[in-house]
């Protein structure tokens, strides 16, 4: 049985099948770990895939609104996979890794300390958090953005890094120069390597 689960948590208008691919790629250096990676619970509004919740309408005020209301379908779509892995409610042993709005989702996890993650690890992301935060202690977070990112500037993982830091979270950053929105090659292998080193924490 593996001794971990790393949850995958796609972008919006995506899907599962478009993150996927990172947990074949990641299966010879995390032999030992789980992999799953669902749609989101919420049909994308302007064309095909998936959303956590709805663009519609979304300012930098209304955002943390939007991911609060967001809680409950994300909890409830990854519940389920943690079952059929072998690990209800073991959240200590769930690493979630999220690509832009996924990230949003880990990262709001991750800040409101609603489950005590192994680790989270958030790739062109932003915290739309609007209150104190209340980690859980012991999670790390690694946070990968590129600084040609023309969808989530890169300074919101900046900024990000800076409140989760100043609320006791253990966090590592890297900045690519020349990346776009997207996961490059490099930024994939340093995070596998985060979360082999999450699991031997």
């Amino acid at each position: 049985m593996a001794k971990a689960l790393v949850i995958f948590l796609h972008g919006v208008g995506s899907n599962g099948a478009d993150l996927a691919g990172l947990g074949q790629h990641w299966a010879s250096v995390l032999p030992d770990v789980a992999f799953a990676s669902p749609n989101a619970p919420m049909p994308f509004e302007h064309g095909m895939g998936y959303q956590w919740f709805s663009l519609n309408g979304v300012t930098t005020e209304n955002r943390p609104a939007r991911v609060r209301e967001a809680r409950a379908a994300f909890d409830a779509t990854l519940q389920p996979l943690m079952a059929q892995h072998g690990f209800t409610d073991a959240w200590d042993k769930v690493i979630l890794v999220g690509f832009s709005q996924g990230s949003i989702m880990a990262l709001d996890a991750l800040a409101a300390g609603r489950h005590p993650l192994a680790g989270v690890v958030a790739f062109s992301g932003r915290l739309a958090f609007d209150g104190a935060l209340t980690p859980q202690p012991h999670t790390p977070a690694l946070l990968i953005h590129g600084h040609a990112d023309g969808v989530i500037p890169w300074t919101e993982s900046e900024s990000a890094a800076q409140r989760l830091k100043s609320a006791g979270v253990t966090v590592e950053t890297r900045f690519e120069p020349t990346t776009g929105h997207t996961i490059s090659s490099q930024g994939a292998m340093e995070a596998a390597a985060f979360i082999a080193q999450c699991l031997q924490d």
